[in-house]
């Protein structure tokens, strides 16, 4: 119901404004507050049960259960855990306002709602031909974004942090800046963003590259005056890296770093995968729907069979899918483009790409899309560049309006399919039980060997 709402609305705020002064301007936040709600319902009707969302939820229902402070985080892998605070807090905490299972949920989506609509806002600025409806509402509602910002995992609070830095970073350069924001002001959102995301996921490492470039670029054009954003960069640090401080002052440096340096070994199996992290990291932006359905073929058959409805949906959705990812890689090729800062936003994009790529050879682990998932915000300002001379397109307008509306209800039949299944309405007394009597262990148990 939500869902089918939500593309009603997002279909008649085509031809409205964003301009506050603007009539249709109430329909717009109507239609925001439709798509918020489906994101929420999306969420709590997600995965809750396996073991790594499990985890999360856990962490934080531990710190309300116990008013233990949460020195550390999600667990990386054996021995490997995120120091600083803010993954028990941000479960935990809202539990102390609201004891019921789904006030975490809440929580989480206002601040990956809030990010992803301050992004689709900054992204209108920089290409205000583009049709706002589309950046909205494919901003909110595409595969990768409804999958890893809507429920309970570490994976899912990082797009928050990334649309705040990956702003804050544009404004710095000057081939890319819209000159929208202050230097500082653009300064402290990285520093912000960079220590959130280091406490909720280790990919935030491939930040620091992003942070040296924008220094010499504003050491390049400001000299000494780089200072001032230099101060502002450290007070965003301390913004959100002050969660991290108690766990180095209990712990030490060694210790309270979580083994965070057993993440680092040279991997030269992952050389051979250059197309796969170019393919998965252009598809962060595209309707990937296979990898939502089922982890192989014949689970995505299964899938299908049993909510046979939804079939044609997702088959569009998928074929689209693929022809986006297809778009924006021939996409990179083209040289009469209507914005000017074309050339430095594709050599960006492609340049994240190779960092990616490039540190997948010192990780423990194989080149998986959600471990690169916090530069989802350069993929989808780089594929609405590629689209943006199609935008006056019938064609492409028709195209968006089919695409939109089949990723919509298929997102809303993937919930009423796992509903029942999958997500915290599958036993909700058990989490309202732990919750009431402040018996975390009724939920289960922390992995071993973890430090919180």
């Amino acid at each position: 119901m939500i869902g089918i709402l939500s593309a009603i609305i997002m279909a008649f705020v085509a031809n409205t404004s964003t301009n506050p002064k603007s009539h249709s301007f109430p329909w717009f936040l109507f239609g925001l507050g439709l798509a918020f709600l489906f994101r929420l319902a999306f969420g709590l009707c997600s995965e809750i049960w396996f073991i790594d969302q499990q985890q999360i939820y856990l962490i934080g229902l531990k710190f309300y259960c116990t008013g233990q402070w949460p020195y550390f985080g999600a667990d990386v892998a054996p021995h490997i855990q995120l120091p600083g605070a803010l993954q028990g807090l941000v479960v935990g905490g809202p539990l102390y306002l609201c004891p019921i299972p789904e006030a975490p949920y809440v929580l989480l989506n206002l601040l990956s709602f809030t990010g992803l609509c301050l992004f689709a806002w900054y992204c209108s600025k920089r290409l205000p031909q583009f049709p706002k409806w589309i950046l909205y509402t494919w901003l909110l509602t595409a595969p990768w974004v409804m999958a890893w910002s809507t429920n309970i995992d570490n994976d899912s609070y990082v797009i928050f942090g990334s649309c705040l830095f990956f702003i804050g970073f544009l404004e710095t350069i000057p081939a890319l800046s819209l000159q929208w924001l202050p230097a500082t002001a653009a300064n402290f959102l990285m520093g912000f963003g960079l220590f959130w995301n280091a406490q909720f996921h280790m990919s935030y490492v491939i930040l620091f590259p992003f942070v040296l470039v924008s220094v010499y670029f504003q050491w390049k054009s400001l000299g000494a005056k780089s200072l001032s954003p230099l101060v502002a960069f450290l007070m965003g640090c301390l913004a959100t890296g002050a969660f991290i401080l108690p766990t180095l002052e209990k712990y030490g440096l060694a210790q309270g770093s979580g083994g965070a340096g057993n993440a680092i070994a040279f991997n030269p199996g992952n050389f051979l995968s250059f197309f796969t992290v170019l393919f998965r990291f252009l598809s962060l932006a595209a309707c990937e729907i296979p990898r939502f359905i089922g982890a192989h073929t014949t689970d995505r058959i299964e899938f299908l069979r049993e909510n046979w409805w939804l079939a044609p949906f997702a088959a569009i959705a998928g074929v689209l899918g693929i022809v986006q990812t297809l778009a924006l890689w021939v996409g990179w090729f083209q040289k009469n483009h209507p914005q000017k800062d074309w050339p430095a936003l594709k050599l960006l994009a492609f340049l994240t790409f190779l960092l990616i790529y490039m540190s997948f050879l010192f990780a423990i682990k194989v080149p998986a899309a959600h471990t690169y998932y916090l530069t989802l915000p350069i993929a989808m300002l780089y594929g609405f560049y590629v689209y943006s001379p199609w935008v006056s397109k019938k064609w492409f307008l028709t195209t968006a309006k089919i695409l939109l509306a089949c990723n919509i209800l298929f997102h809303a039949g993937l919930a009423l399919h796992n509903l029942p299944v999958k997500s915290l309405y599958k036993n909700r007394d058990l989490f309202v039980k732990a919750i009431s009597e402040k018996n975390y262990h009724l939920l289960g148990e922390r992995r071993p060997n973890t430090l919180y």
